[in-house]
């Protein structure tokens, strides 16, 4: 099958050429030049045609030349906030999150990306960390970096905290301001994001995510927060 049609007989988006493979998948070699933009759009239409074909994974052999298609698939989630200093700035930033009680960081991860988009996400691991001294209530304030693995792609935002949420390529999410300063946290967010090995595109769409986390002390105190001067840990 080479391209989908509607119930009119309506040619609609061209299917990229595969072949079944012996594990209930299918192959896919490409060796032609296309416009990224016409190769996602080709393989969304692919991957849903697979999908109701029940194929169990889709193998895709590119060329060096045609790296440029991966690229165009490499997305990351981002929100806008409704509330606190990036209110009404226009800047799109990946969800942020703080820890609760006896909670651990994974747990808070998957759960933030789900309250403030509806992402379903599994934690991968963490892929950087800072600590930022006197930040809250005197205390150090620790920011964790998580690989996630998105499992749904329909955004359903927090109404409460987010006005707006997507999915950018890099290059968008970098030619902001904030992310194009050097030493500021977006820029080295935006570093990191591009650095990550292709083993570590976990999706067929090559589609995932950085998610930043925040450990900050609460009103009960937690073993990640630290004290400062004369203060006692936890408290």
């Amino acid at each position: 099958m080479d391209q989908l049609t509607n119930k009119n007989g309506v040619e609609k988006v061209q299917l990229l050429p595969a072949i079944d493979d012996n594990y209930g998948g299918v192959e896919v070699e490409l060796k032609e030049r296309m416009d990224s933009d016409v190769f996602l759009a080709r393989l969304k239409a692919s991957m849903l045609e697979w999908t109701l074909q029940g194929k169990r994974g889709v193998w895709i052999k590119l060329p060096i030349d045609l790296v440029n298609l991966v690229e165009s698939t490499v997305k990351m989630l981002v929100v806008q906030e409704k509330n606190g200093i990036l209110r009404g700035s226009g800047i799109w930033k990946i969800p942020t999150g703080i820890v609760e009680e006896a909670e651990e960081i994974s747990e808070g991860a998957v759960r933030e990306v789900k309250e403030e988009t509806g992402i379903d996400a599994e934690f991968v691991e963490i892929l950087a960390f800072r600590q930022w001294h006197k930040a809250f209530f005197r205390k150090s304030d620790l920011f964790f970096v998580c690989m996630m693995r998105p499992s749904s792609f329909d955004i359903q935002i927090q109404e409460s905290e987010i006005e707006a949420a997507k999915w950018i390529p890099l290059e968008e999410f970098a030619a902001q301001p904030s992310a194009q300063k050097q030493g500021s946290l977006m820029r080295y967010i935006y570093d990191l994001q591009s650095s990550v090995p292709e083993r570590k595109l976990m999706h067929p769409v090559a589609i995932f995510h950085i998610m930043q986390f925040h450990t900050r002390l609460p009103a009960f105190g937690t073993s990640l927060t630290f004290a400062q001067e004369d203060e006692t840990e936890g408290v």
